[in-house]
C-alpha cells in the first residue's frame, strides 16, 4: 500500500467521489423542480414572453411538433434539455483530449453549471441557464469519471471496486437532491431550490480544485502521438460504429414504442 494511498485506494478517489456527489446533487436538485417550475410558473401566460429566447424556442419546437400548450412545451423542453446533457458529453471528451485537457475542461464546465444554476433564479434567464447547464455538464461529465481510471496502472485490480465506490457518490447526491432542493423549492421558493443546487456545484469545484494535487496530470502529448499511430479508420472500426449506431436506434424505437 502506497504512503499516500487512503482505505486502500489513492487519495484522489476521495476527491473525485465527493466532487461527482455534489455535482449529481445539483444536476438532480434542479431537475427534480423543472417541470414543476415551467408548468406551475415561468411558462404561464403573460409570464412567459419575458423569457429571453422564448419565441424562438417556442416556434421551433412547434415547427416540428404542432401547436404546444404549456404543460407538452414544458415536457418537449425537458426532454430536449435531457437529450442534449447526454449528448454534449461527446464534444467535451473530445476538447478536453485534444485541446485542453481533462482537468481543464473538468474546471470550466463545474464553472459553466454553477453559473446556470444561479441564472435559475433569475425569471428572464431561464432557457440561457438551461443552455449553460447543458455546455457545463457536457464538459464535465466525460471527464471526471475517466480520471478515477487513471488513478490506477494498467491491470490494477482495485480500478473495478474503485468505480463502484465512485457510483456510490452518484448515487448518495441523487438521493439528497430532490429532499433538499425540492423541499426549498416548493416550500420557501424557486430560487432557494435552483440556489441550493449552484451552492452544490460550487462546493463540488471547490472540492476538485483541492483534488488536483492527488490527480495524474493530462497526457496531451501521448494522446495525439497515439492518435497518429492508429491512422484512419479500419473496416473494422467502421462496423464497430455501424453496429453501435444500430443497437441506438433498435433500443431508440423500442423505447418509444413503449411509451
Amino acid at each position: 500500500m502506497a504512503a499516500r494511498d487512503l482505505f486502500g485506494h489513492p487519495r484522489g478517489l476521495t476527491y473525485l467521489f465527493a466532487t461527482e456527489m455534489w455535482e449529481r446533487f445539483s444536476y438532480y436538485g434542479m431537475r427534480a423542480l423543472l417541470v414543476l417550475y415551467m408548468v406551475q410558473h415561468v411558462l404561464l401566460p403573460g409570464q412567459a414572453e419575458r423569457l429571453i429566447g422564448y419565441h424562438s424556442a417556442k416556434a421551433g419546437l412547434e415547427s416540428l411538433f404542432g401547436p404546444l400548450d404549456v404543460q407538452p412545451l414544458s415536457s418537449h423542453i425537458y426532454g430536449l434539455y435531457t437529450a442534449l446533457v447526454y449528448l454534449t458529453p461527446i464534444f467535451g471528451g473530445l476538447l478536453a483530449d485534444r485541446v485542453l485537457g481533462q482537468r481543464r475542461t473538468v474546471i470550466i464546465g463545474a464553472v459553466l453549471m454553477a453559473i446556470g444554476h444561479f441564472m435559475m433564479a433569475f425569471e428572464r434567464l431561464f432557457l440561457l441557464a438551461l443552455l449553460m447547464l447543458i455546455l457545463g455538464n457536457g464538459a464535465f461529465k466525460p471527464n471526471i469519471s475517466t480520471q478515477v481510471g487513471r488513478l490506477y496502472p494498467p491491470g490494477d485490480h482495485r480500478r473495478d471496486r474503485a468505480y463502484s465506490i465512485f457510483y456510490v457518490g452518484i448515487n448518495l447526491g441523487a438521493f439528497l437532491a430532490p429532499l433538499v432542493c425540492g423541499t426549498l423549492g416548493e416550500q420557501v421558493g424557486w430560487s432557494w431550490g435552483f440556489g441550493a443546487a449552484g451552492v452544490g456545484m460550487m462546493i463540488g469545484l471547490v472540492i476538485y480544485l483541492c483534488a488536483l494535487r492527488t490527480l495524474p496530470p493530462d497526457d496531451l502529448i501521448p494522446a495525439r502521438e497515439a492518435r497518429r499511430a492508429a491512422g484512419r479508420f479500419t473496416r473494422e472500426h467502421r462496423r464497430a460504429v455501424g453496429a453501435l449506431l444500430v443497437l441506438a436506434y433498435v433500443a431508440s424505437a423500442g423505447f418509444l414504442l413503449a411509451r
